[in-house]
């Protein structure tokens, strides 16, 4: 009788089981840098490489729901299915593109070359071109609000949506914010500040997108050295607390409070390209350019000591955490692999070959 009732509950759990249990499953998308190809890699094994993708040479991709976009550097925008790994349909929107975002009922691609931005259906149709007199960077989503820099006026500028069709946006220059600084090359969107880097200015800037006020944020530079690579911001830099900022040309990540008063500046091996936080926000992974591109260094965010380094064979261009596992994947372009570091031990787990010049990380995540 007690084996009818075990057997019974075991039953009942089994059927209840998909309700509250759905396993998070990662893919890992790797741009193959001079092959005009993505490495999809699974289970920690490559698994597929998907072909005809154009320039990679700055591949980016991003998801939108089960909906996957990458931008090439020679302009073309695709939209793919990151579960069957097949391209749906691509758009030229210039001769190079440099970043884009996704909305529920548009896509925004930032243009370099013909200085414009294209606002695209979610399949890929033009629905808009807003044409800027300068190569656009740093471009991100506020509400119905369209944000981006222009690195040739040194200027931020506010788009607003003001369609009244919420299928079809129509944008239309809200505010612009001129003399920010030299040369904005890249930004980051915390709630509603959007915060930008310069090439040539000692300061960073915010712009409370509340009250459209801009502020610059002075930083404590030593001597500026040439930069080989420029520094990368994105969401990763931010959580826990904290606002990490590379410097240009200087061994340094800047942290700040979420109301940017200064913390410390952490002195680092190298000059900073990329700062991406673990999951739990409680490290920084930082990577570097020039003599140090083959290194990486771990950040105890709490502390903000570095508590870790590591050498590769090759050039690091790019890392991501895992979300799923206790993971970080790192791209060594030179030596052709995805190096995966268990960040429980912080040792060296294994080496993902056969990945053509591995450059940007992406990831997927999919109910199994």
């Amino acid at each position: 009788m007690l084996r009818k009732i075990i057997y019974a509950f075991a039953t009942l759990a089994t059927l209840y089981a998909p309700l509250s249990a759905k396993v998070k499953h990662e893919k890992v998308f790797v741009v193959e840098r001079e092959n005009s190809s993505v490495a999809v890699i699974e289970n920690g094994l490559p698994r597929n490489h998907m072909l005809h993708m154009h320039n990679m040479n700055h591949g980016v991709m991003k998801f939108y729901g089960k909906d996957g976009y990458l931008i090439s550097r020679d302009g073309y925008i695709m939209k793919f299915n990151p579960e069957t790994e097949k391209k749906i349909t691509e758009y030229k929107t210039s001769k190079s593109a440099i970043g884009f975002v996704i909305n529920k009922n548009y896509v925004a691609v930032a243009n370099y070359d013909d200085k414009s931005i294209d606002i695209l259906t979610r399949n890929l149709k033009l629905i808009q071109k807003l044409k800027t007199d300068s190569r656009n960077v740093g471009i991100k989503i506020y509400k119905n609000y369209l944000i981006f820099s222009e690195m040739d006026n040194d200027a931020i500028a506010v788009y607003k949506d003001v369609s009244k069709k919420k299928s079809k946006p129509d944008f239309k220059l809200y505010k612009k914010f001129n003399n920010v600084g030299v040369m904005p090359f890249d930004a980051m969107i915390t709630g509603d500040k959007y915060i930008n880097g310069f090439f040539k200015s000692p300061w960073f800037g915010v712009v409370d997108l509340k009250t459209m006020k801009f502020e610059k944020i002075q930083l404590k530079l030593d001597d500026r050295k040439p930069v080989l690579k420029v520094p990368h911001f994105g969401f990763w830099s931010i959580g826990g607390g904290k606002i990490f900022i590379p410097a240009v040309g200087d061994n340094k990540v800047f942290a700040y409070t979420p109301d940017f008063k200064f913390i410390k500046a952490i002195t680092t091996e190298g000059l900073p390209v990329f700062t991406a936080l673990s999951p739990d926000k409680k490290y920084l992974a930082v990577t570097f350019s020039g003599k140090k591109f083959p290194v990486i260094q771990i950040v105890d965010t709490k502390t903000l000591k570095i508590i870790k380094r590591f050498q590769f064979d090759g050039k690091v261009l790019h890392l991501r955490w895992s979300q799923v596992k206790p993971e970080l994947f790192v791209s060594v372009n030179d030596s052709n692999k995805v190096v995966v570091i268990d960040t429980k031990g912080w040792w060296i787990k294994r080496d993902i070959l056969t990945i053509k010049k591995p450059s940007g990380i992406f990831l997927y995540e999919e109910d199994k």
